[in-house]
């Protein structure tokens, strides 16, 4: 595989992985890694392996089950294996939400966050081995009302 061809599936396999995250195919999320792990920047939390993420996937759709996201823009890197993502992070607050140990019952009121994410591939492959979301908890509190 060339280094373009490379670079072009790899930026193809986080778009559908993004897609699939909004119509929530769990199953073709999970089959766009080559070992499913989330690190999250926001709040330092890691999911790793199959089981731990599926967990993390229910209980981020508990509070905004209509979660979905907007890809802004997509650039790869090949020297360090990675796509970095900017994207809009959408919902609607109507299942509790915890954050930092406190629980907050839905408002029924509409979140849009700018964010970013990388995607660190295996060197030579287009399966994804670790999507790190960086955020703050705190924009969704904040256009909830909630802070």
């Amino acid at each position: 595989m060339t280094d373009a061809t490379l670079r072009a599936a790899r930026l193809q396999t986080v778009r559908d992985h993004m897609a699939l995250e909004c119509t929530q195919d769990w199953d073709g999320v999970i089959s766009t890694f080559a070992h499913p792990r989330y690190e999250m920047y926001g709040n330092g939390q890691v999911f790793d392996g199959e089981e731990a993420v599926r967990g993390y996937f229910h209980a981020s759709r508990l509070a905004f089950p209509d979660q979905k996201n907007e890809i802004l823009s997509l650039a790869a890197d090949d020297v360090t294996d990675t796509v970095l993502v900017e994207f809009y992070l959408t919902g609607t607050h109507l299942g509790d939400y915890r954050v930092r140990d406190k629980t907050y019952p839905p408002t029924g009121r509409a979140f849009k966050v700018r964010m970013a994410a990388t995607f660190q591939f295996a060197p030579g492959s287009d399966k994804i081995i670790c999507e790190r979301p960086y955020t703050s908890p705190d924009l969704k509190l904040q256009q909830l009302g909630l802070l």
